[in-house]
């Protein structure tokens, strides 16, 4: 078993954005694990309809 590896999920969430209001959309999370625990978020990012891939910091957490 490795000490340290990167665990990559991708999970359903809904987001706001000024234009579009709320959606749904796929978040995929990259986190640093040590022995299978995660301990950091490295990276967020998100793909859109279009299947363009952006950084999860242009929209916010519905409310």
């Amino acid at each position: 078993m490795r000490l340290i590896s990167i665990i990559r999920k991708t999970k359903n969430e809904k987001r706001y954005t000024k234009k579009m209001g709320n959606f749904y959309t796929k978040v995929t999370y990259i986190k640093k694990a040590i022995l299978g625990i995660p301990v950091r978020t490295l990276h967020k990012y998100r793909e859109t309809y279009y299947g363009k891939v952006k950084d999860c910091e242009t929209c916010n957490l519905a409310k």
